[in-house]
């Protein structure tokens, strides 16, 4: 009945009747700043900020969790302040809210959007249930070097595939929340991968290889975007004029609005590009960034600039209306506090176990070399004889949440060593022992270890790093295994017992010691609340893993940054030619490349065809290939097109992804798989810096991976 009579009340008022001019035409220059400004709660709004929610001079919170906080605040700013407009309420919903999902780097690899979007649309509908009508994500930066941390946020190093990801996520979420892409832009090119570094990014790379992503969110409907804290060749993103208007609003006709980053307008003094916070606030609010995050300049500092016309009243009027429609969009005005509710719960685990078990990668199976079973892959295992389960990550229930995991918990978390056991006979023995803790620097849990891997016919260890090891202010110098997890494997292997190494981190690790020495290897990332049980679905071969790398993974920390769509040189690395562009210690080639991982069975290519053989941009080249299981095992491979444009005006990258396909097969079973590509979506920036698609000669690769398919060639005519 109260909340009835409330909406009664609303409705009576110019902002319910949605007439946004009218109410803009009644807002006063302060009440105008209070819409462009963003503060942080610690779970719920403080005193101070119930007082600027009354006085009109809040226009959204952030990590107020829970609609019993929500609802409260909301209820002053839709009866207590002066013109009655609703709040907005954001929160760093990236990979779940309550249930826990794969990290987004880890869900990249499944190179399946349709299960972005189900859980990104799982992830906002449990959100909206507890208040949230506004989520950061999805974060949609391509990052090539893994040091840097965010990489386990993003989708990876590829445009294409982070393109689609992009807009699967936006379009999950935005059925029930706004999203919010971010970091707008280049924020995932930071030098030597340190956080918060500047980056030094041609305006060519920015266009064909970090702006991409963003593009297709914004053609997605993304209600917002987030100004990065990076500069870019020394303009800092959240007082970027080009970034914000040319490109965003002035070529792709964006009509959302623009958050900064924490904090990401003060410093823009740290940046030098700004002496006070007033010129802070000015510099950011006249590039096109609407909304303040936490500094509290505009609200606080930019009245007398706008009073003196250093910053023209229209460019606050813009910000303030953009600010106003989005929450018109989100439909504030005619039900400011959103009821709603949460998916059930099993529902919720089931999807979290569906996607995780496609986001594994099986990076190595070979045998394991001891008796009869020696020519038989390490994988998938018997549930019979025993098991020794073994390492600081296999029974730990916090770190499969990963970094960012919102009101994830750790009791909600399955353990590898819990899925494990579930999915065995009660004969089965299994067996396990810590070996050491995530960072240890001593051995004294070795001999627990070691015995339980010598009674058994196997040994899955399972290591990796902290949750906290990826994510934001995580960048690593390294890339081994942390602590002396490294000796516990080789010990572990020098037993003698077959050895599963089941790995759980945010990023590619440097894994040439494992590569060499262990017969299977398991890349599981952070997967959320169902890790044990997803894991123990692929290690039993319950799920057949489909996996493919998101991004590449280097020999050596050396090689870094490496990625599979790179330019060619004047003089390509050549064996044979001492001077050709290489190193004298190690390949140039990486570990695992890019759209890399096995599977239970095998696949076989054939008969690659391209129709047509000469056509016009405005056309579509289809290209057509037989795949067949040629294994023993149903299994889903992920049929990838690349394409390379051998002669342009400017040079161009060896391979490209343009398209690919999840595929199901039995045993056996062939099928002609056919890939399109549309002739414009093969544009780069020409000389004169405008896109073009040149004619010419274009190769196409057909395969499982970046580095390996069938290859044929058609020709783009005028």
């Amino acid at each position: 009945m109260l909340r009835s009579l409330l909406l009664t009340l609303l409705l009576a008022t110019p902002a319910a009747a949605q007439n946004l001019d009218s109410l803009l035409a009644r807002m006063t220059l302060e009440e105008k700043l209070g819409q462009l400004n963003l503060l942080s709660a610690n779970g719920q709004a403080s005193p101070q900020q119930m007082q600027l929610v009354r006085a009109g001079k809040l226009g959204g919170l952030f990590n107020v969790i829970g609609a019993e906080n929500t609802t409260p605040v909301q209820r002053i700013a839709v009866t207590d302040s002066r013109l009655k407009i609703p709040l907005l309420f954001g929160l760093d919903v990236i990979h779940g809210y309550r249930t826990i999902f794969p990290i987004p780097l880890g869900e990249a690899s499944s190179f399946d959007p349709d299960a972005a979007e189900a859980t990104a649309r799982a992830a906002g509908q449990e959100a909206a249930a507890f208040g949230i009508n506004w989520t950061y994500a999805p974060m949609v930066d391509i990052a090539r070097d893994p040091r840097w941390g965010r990489i386990a946020e993003g989708s990876g190093e590829d445009p294409y595939l982070g393109s689609l990801m992009a807009a699967a996520r936006v379009r999950g979420f935005q059925q029930s929340i706004f999203a919010t892409a971010k970091h707008f832009a280049g924020y995932g090119a930071a030098e030597a991968g340190r956080e918060y570094n500047e980056t030094e990014i041609s305006q060519r790379t920015m266009r064909e290889v970090y702006l991409p992503p963003f593009k297709a969110a914004v053609d997605a409907g993304v209600a917002s975007l987030m100004s990065a804290f990076n500069d870019i060749a020394g303009v800092p993103a959240s007082g970027n004029a080009w970034l914000t208007d040319t490109v965003l609003r002035r070529e792709w006709g964006f009509k959302g609005f623009v958050v900064s980053d924490w904090t990401s307008v003060a410093e823009l003094i740290n940046h030098g590009v700004a002496g006070s916070q007033a010129e802070a606030g000015r510099r950011a609010l006249t590039a096109g960034v609407d909304m303040d995050m936490q500094s509290s300049i505009y609200v606080d500092s930019l009245a007398a600039l706008v009073r003196s016309n250093r910053i023209p009243i229209r460019v606050v009027d813009s910000a303030v209306m953009r600010i106003l429609r989005a929450k018109q969009r989100l439909g504030l005005f005619r039900d400011p506090y959103r009821a709603r509710t949460a998916p059930a719960n099993p529902e919720l685990r089931a999807t979290a176990r569906r996607v995780a078990g496609e986001s594994i990668v099986l990076l190595k199976n070979e045998p394991a070399g001891r008796g009869a079973a020696c020519c038989a892959p390490t994988l998938p295992l018997a549930k019979s004889g025993t098991i020794a389960v073994i390492g600081p990550l296999a029974d730990n229930k916090e770190e499969p949440l990963g970094p960012w995991h919102t009101q994830g918990q750790a009791a909600d978390v399955v353990t590898v060593l819990q899925g494990i056991m579930s999915k065995v006979p009660a004969a089965t023995q299994v067996v396990y022992a810590q070996g050491a803790g995530m960072e240890d620097t001593s051995t004294a849990g070795f001999a627990a270890a070691l015995a339980a891997a010598r009674q058994a016919k196997v040994a899955v260890l399972v290591l990796g790093e902290r949750g906290d090891m990826s994510g934001e202010a995580a960048s690593r110098s390294s890339l081994g295994l942390p602590g002396v997890q490294q000796e516990l494997l080789e010990a572990i292997a020098a037993t003698g017992t077959p050895v599963v190494l089941v790995l759980m981190n945010g990023r590619p690790l440097i894994l040439e010691w494992a590569s060499d020495h262990v017969p299977a290897i398991v890349e599981t990332w952070f997967l959320g609340v169902e890790a044990g049980n997803a894991t123990a679905d692929v290690l039993f071969g319950d799920v057949n893993p489909s996996g493919r790398l998101p991004v590449t993974f280097p020999r050596v920390l050396g090689q870094v940054p490496l990625y599979y769509n790179h330019r060619n040189t004047g003089r390509p690395p050549d064996v044979h030619n001492k001077y050709s562009s290489k190193y004298l210690d190690v390949p140039v080639t990486p570990r695992y490349p890019f759209g890399f991982g096995l599977s239970y069975t095998t696949f076989a290519y054939g008969n690659l065809k391209l129709s047509p053989a000469r056509a016009r941009a405005s056309d579509t080249v289809t290209a057509i290939v037989t795949v067949t299981n040629s294994g023993s095992r149903e299994g889903t491979e992920v049929v990838q097109l690349y394409v390379r444009d051998e002669v342009g005006s400017v040079s161009r990258p060896v391979r490209e992804l343009k398209a690919f396909r999840r595929v199901t097969l039995k045993p056996g079973e062939s099928r002609a798989i056919d890939l399109r590509v549309a002739l414009r979506d093969l544009w780069f920036y020409g000389l004169d810096m405008k896109p073009v698609v040149e004619p010419g000669t274009f190769r196409v690769y057909v395969g499982p991976n970046s580095a390996e398919g069938l290859e044929a060639s058609f020709e783009c005519i005028p």
